[in-house]
């Protein structure tokens, strides 16, 4: 259904006037009205609608016409749903995320608007790894991919966002480990019923017993529990031994909310991340980040891949003349043609 910003931008301004005018109500009858026609002066009270005409991003290949190029794996075909058609076009930019890290094993810093489906830019490179793996017989219990956020809001956003895609594969194994996720099986599953009014899917680990005993492909979780699990004995298990052999990914979502004394604190714990799992090894995990608000234009996407390198500790690199070493993706909107028809 289509809003009229003119229709709903006065309904708004009319609510908030009424609840004004009664709670700060004056006893002054002449008072009162004058602060009512104060806030009614045009300009005073409210400004706008302001509206933003933003053109739409350009399409690229779709999922179909990269497993026919061989990219990525025949297995997506099994996601072929509503949720994630194969044959529907991806974006410009989601594409070129998907080559550089899949074909090129580039790091990359996802720098798109909200709405341009910067979670696909991860998510489709994370699973074609499973995908390859599972063609290999390689794919058993333990953590590959590592998504962090910055509230356990995005992160059960996420989680939602998994259960309607891999649905179809139960094969693949995802969790989401926060200060909310029950420590027994029995008590973690009936919260689930309480909230979802349906049993978790098969492949959905809900406690921290059924992780611990086989951890998820793809772990979702927050910086602070991280640094958690990083020092229990209890989670020695995602990090160390022969489940902790295949990490891969590290996902950095909101990036840009780490700077200052907070990125320092990320990029040490990112380092003890590293030195658990790969041995500090650079080069070892693919590190994508994402974020709506970093950067504006090209003379920022040097500031952009430098901020990346120091936060992750590896290489991110923009080069103006060689785009196979431009690790910053950034959007690309359809161009507006002028219409050829008279007015």
């Amino acid at each position: 259904m289509s809003l009229d910003p003119i229709t709903a931008t006065e309904a708004i301004q009319d609510s908030y006037f009424r609840y004004i005018a009664t709670t700060f109500r004056l006893r002054d009858p002449d008072l009162h009205e004058q602060l009512e026609r104060s806030l009614k002066a045009s300009g005073k009270f409210t400004k706008g609608p302001i509206l933003e005409a933003t053109p739409p991003f350009q399409s690229g290949a779709c999922i179909e016409d990269l497993v026919k190029e061989g990219v990525l794996s025949p297995l997506f075909r099994r996601l072929c749903s509503d949720n994630f058609p194969g044959d529907r076009p991806l974006f410009v930019h989601q594409e070129r995320a998907v080559r550089k890290i899949v074909t090129h094993g580039r790091n990359v810093v996802v720098a798109t608007g909200t709405g341009s489906g910067k979670t696909e830019t991860f998510l489709i490179p994370v699973l074609n790894f499973l995908f390859r793996q599972q063609e290999s017989g390689q794919l058993g219990p333990g953590v590959r991919a590592l998504l962090l956020y910055p509230m356990n809001a995005l992160a059960n956003d996420q989680i939602a966002r998994l259960e309607g895609l891999l649905k179809s594969v139960p094969e693949i194994t995802f969790g989401r480990y926060t200060g909310e996720t029950a420590e027994k099986t029995g008590k973690a599953i009936d919260l689930y019923r309480k909230m979802y009014g349906r049993d978790p899917l098969p492949n959905e680990l809900v406690s921290r017993e059924q992780m611990r005993a086989s951890p998820p492909h793809i772990l979702l979780t927050n910086y602070a529990m991280l640094e958690y699990l990083l020092l229990r004995p209890d989670d020695h298990v995602f990090f160390d031994g022969a489940l902790a052999r295949n990490w891969a990914f590290l996902v950095l979502d909101e990036a840009h909310t780490y700077t200052g004394a907070k990125g320092i604190e990320m990029a040490m714990l990112l380092r003890r991340l590293k030195d658990r799992v790969v041995d500090g090894e650079s080069g070892r995990l693919r590190c994508i980040a994402t974020s709506a608000t970093l950067g504006d234009d090209a003379a920022d996407w040097q500031g952009v891949a430098r901020f990346a390198s120091r936060l992750f500790g590896e290489t991110f690199e923009w080069h103006d003349s060689d785009p196979q070493r431009q690790d910053v993706v950034q959007a690309v909107r359809k161009r507006s043609e002028p219409s050829s028809e008279s007015t």
